[in-house]
């Protein structure tokens, strides 16, 4: 039998947004105007809870700091954006559940509508080998220009970049007799209606009500 099984990140297996998060580092490093940077994403952070996100307004933002920096500093900047952000908050029971799904030998992937910059640090650090996020475009030196590329894997654009990233393997949705997929978000509905085993994770009230209706059963990692 084989298994795919899905997992968003935020707010899923790590217990805060790590898009938002990281807005809120780049303010203290000083990289931005740290008031009004701090006001943009709270109000952006406020419109993907109510379902309401504009997606290119909001990687426009996001991705600005990013622009033509150094790869070396934001390497940097990273490293320490793990050690005093990410790794303290890492869930013993998320790392558990994406164990139990690797060691029954299932095809492992987090999707995620953040940046693949954020992002990629954190799937390896839960040791998940394949991960779906945002790409980001870069330039002839290697440096990111603040614009994206593909399609952002964000609402029905995670089922798109999961069709592709499966394309990639030789594989498609019906080569799996289950598909789990994990999430907190009602962004995430499409893709958790697509899953034969979907899970909401500490949800938010809005997929929390879907959850209710359509019997999907509901899983806390975090106490």
């Amino acid at each position: 039998m084989r298994k795919l099984a899905l997992f968003d990140l935020d707010n899923t297996l790590i217990p805060f947004d790590s898009d938002h998060a990281f807005g809120q580092f780049v303010a203290q490093l000083g990289w931005v105007d740290a008031e009004e940077h701090r006001r943009l994403n709270e109000a952006f952070y406020r419109q993907y809870k109510a379902g309401t996100l504009d997606l290119d307004a909001y990687l426009r933002f996001a991705l600005q700091p990013l622009a033509g920096r150094d790869p070396a500093e934001l390497a940097a900047a990273h490293a320490a954006f793990m050690r005093d952000v990410v790794r303290p908050q890492m869930l013993p029971a998320a790392q558990e559940l994406v164990d139990r799904h690797k060691q029954a030998g299932d095809l492992c992937c987090i999707v995620t509508a953040t940046n693949t910059f954020v992002t990629r640090p954190i799937a390896e650090a839960f040791g998940v080998p394949h991960l779906i996020g945002v790409e980001l475009e870069r330039d002839a030196k290697g440096r990111y220009t603040g614009r994206w590329v593909g399609t952002p894997s964000f609402r029905e654009g995670k089922i798109v970049r999961t069709e592709q990233w499966l394309e990639s393997l030789g594989l498609h949705w019906a080569d799996f007799d289950q598909i789990w997929f994990y999430s907190d978000s009602i962004n995430d509905r499409p893709l958790l209606e697509r899953a034969t085993h979907p899970v909401v994770v500490h949800p938010d009230p809005l997929l929390a009500a879907v959850a209710r209706e359509k019997g999907w059963p509901t899983l806390q990692l975090s106490t």
